[in-house]
């Protein structure tokens, strides 16, 4: 069995859970260094909340991968997810820069208890390229966002 089909297994979308969610590019290829890639990626998140498919609370968007904490509003995390995909590769397939599939098949999720942190778990969201050495501070990282009005609170780095 594919490892993709093995994260399937057992899921179950709870209307109204918060969700960790990742996926991973094709091949794990750094397309998101360019800004005119991620931002389809960011308008289809945006379109999520928009839609009311899912209350994002904060995402990072790293050069190879995506994580998104969001609760789910409407519908499954396979739906979710697979118009996040879809909504994304067309955008950047119409960039140019690249052509066909973006993401790996497959994601992985995680369902947050009721006792987890949220703030803590979204600074260690944000703080992802701090851990990858790609900058000293969030604040200097362009793709990411959080729902919090005080996101200075959010980039000072969790555990690290």
């Amino acid at each position: 069995m594919h490892k993709s089909n093995n994260l399937r297994l057992g899921r179950y979308s709870e209307l109204n859970r918060i969700y960790l969610l990742t996926t991973v590019t094709l091949n794990r290829k750094a397309l998101f260094t360019d800004e005119r890639l991620a931002r389809p990626v960011i308008d289809a998140l945006n379109m999520a909340e928009r839609e009311e498919a899912a209350h994002t609370l904060c995402w990072v968007l790293m050069p190879d991968h995506l994580h998104w904490l969001a609760q789910l509003r409407q519908g499954t995390l396979a739906s979710l997810m697979s118009r996040l995909k879809s909504r994304s590769t067309l955008g950047i397939n119409r960039v140019g820069v690249t052509a066909g599939p973006v993401w790996q098949r497959g994601y992985h999720d995680q369902a947050l208890r009721r006792e987890d942190d949220l703030k803590h778990l979204a600074r260690y969201v944000v703080a992802n390229p701090i851990r990858a050495g790609i900058v000293d501070s969030a604040s200097d990282y362009p793709f990411w966002g959080a729902s919090w009005r005080c996101e200075d609170e959010l980039t000072k780095p969790a555990d690290q």
